[in-house]
């Protein structure tokens, strides 16, 4: 329900700001009681300052409607207070967040517009304005700036042989007068001012005068502006010497050379100047150079370094497959002579079973010749025959016996070989 109240209360409160803004509008052209005439408030430019109104007699005006306005502005209004606070719906951009008043003040009556970082936009006629009671009041604000002049030495006058001085201040407003004054106050004689208005409404004024050799030889150029009450101004001495008398050729050629030397001496010290500043601009770039170098160095040493590291790791890595590959070849060798002595003896042995098989085909084939030519019984012939035979068999089988061991013997050595094969395979893999 709060919500849906607020939801509701919003659209009328802006409503309600909204007709007191069109009323106002509407009373704007109707006649009101002006009271006194508008009082004149000065600032200079950035103050924070209070445009006076006030009722009287005093009463609480917090819970009414006022204005502060100005009629050369679209919209007017500076600041609008209704109901205990202020209404932002239609003010003017330029016063959002610098223009207040205090609610304390206003029990009392006082509706004093308090104004902060005033510009020179801000000059003109206020209205403080209160519709209930058809009351006005006005306020003239001027927003002024002033600074300090310059004077400079422009050069000789030689009609008068005079010294020409120019005087130039900036930032004024509003638009300032020169003075030019000798050392005992008296006004001297000088042409019209030059005036410049800048984009920001500031003054720039110029003025330009030639002076005599007097008692003093001081001189005074004073800017003024009087509707803000400000004065600045500057002093200078010329020495006599400046002075040049008409008959005096060698004055005039003094101050000529005076002249000359000045203007040497400042070509002089802009070429040193300029010299100084190539120089360190030339030291600067070889600091860069010389840093860019150690730099470059640096990083040459560092990844020298780290090649070098890179090659010991490498050779100590080729030492050691180096190692290992004269280890393998060793036992290559080794396995090679093995193998060359493994063959010698299979081929011994190859020879000693083709010369038993040689001899026992002999025995066999002489047994069974003699068996076959022997005269007598057949039968006993053959007895004998077969015991040649057995005898033969049983030397036979104990020779087979003996290539036995042998043989065993060849196919251990031939496992042995065939680890130390595989070692050396995982010893290459490793």
């Amino acid at each position: 329900m709060v919500h849906i109240k607020d939801g509701l209360l919003r659209p009328v409160s802006v409503f309600r700001h909204i007709v007191v803004l069109l009323l106002l509008n509407h009373l704007c052209g109707g006649q009101s009681q002006e009271i006194g005439p508008p009082q004149l408030v000065v600032a200079m430019l950035g103050d924070d300052i209070i445009l006076p109104c006030q009722l009287e007699p005093p009463k609480n005006a917090v819970s009414m409607t006022m204005e502060w306005g100005r009629h050369d502005l679209e919209p007017r209004f500076v600041l609008v207070w209704h109901d205990g606070q202020e209404l932002l719906t239609d003010q003017n951009k330029a016063y959002k967040g610098r223009a207040s008043v205090s609610i304390n003040n206003l029990t009392l009556g006082d509706f004093s517009l308090r104004l902060s970082s005033v510009k020179i936009s801000d000059n003109g006629k206020y209205r403080c304005y209160f519709p209930k009671l058809n009351k006005e009041y006005f306020v003239e604000l001027i927003v002024g700036a002033s600074s300090s002049p310059a004077i400079s030495l422009a050069g000789l006058h030689e009609a008068t042989s005079g010294v020409m001085l120019d005087c130039r201040s900036e930032g004024w407003y509003p638009e300032p007068e020169v003075l030019w004054l000798d050392g005992e106050g008296n006004l001297l004689s000088a042409g019209p001012p030059e005036t410049v208005r800048g984009p920001d409404d500031l003054y720039t004024v110029s003025s330009r005068v030639t002076v005599e050799k007097r008692h003093s030889n001081s001189f005074t150029c004073r800017v003024q502006q009087k509707d803000i009450n400000q004065t600045r101004e500057t002093h200078i001495y010329v020495p006599e010497d400046f002075f040049v008398s008409p008959s005096s050729c060698s004055a005039s050629v003094a101050m000529s050379v005076l002249f000359g030397l000045m203007f040497v001496l400042t070509v002089v010290l802009f070429v040193w100047k300029w010299r100084q500043n190539k120089i360190e601009i030339k030291m600067q770039l070889k600091n860069k150079n010389k840093e860019a170098e150690q730099q470059a160095l640096m990083k040459e040493k560092v990844s020298r370094e780290q090649l070098m590291e890179e090659n010991k790791k490498i050779k100590e890595e080729l030492q050691k497959k180096e190692k290992d590959m004269t280890q393998v070849i060793d036992t290559l060798t080794e396995l090679g002579q093995e193998l060359q002595k493994q063959k010698e003896q299979l081929n011994d042995q190859k020879k000693k079973a083709e010369k038993q098989a040689k001899e026992n085909e002999e025995k066999v084939n002489s047994v069974d010749k003699e068996v076959s030519e022997k005269e007598g019984d057949k039968t006993a012939n053959k007895a004998q025959g077969y015991l040649k035979l057995k005898e033969i068999i049983t030397e036979n089988k104990w020779y087979l016996e003996e290539r036995k061991k042998e043989l065993q013997q060849l196919e251990m050595n031939t496992d042995r070989l065939i680890k130390r094969t595989f070692d050396l395979r995982e010893l290459q893999r490793t």
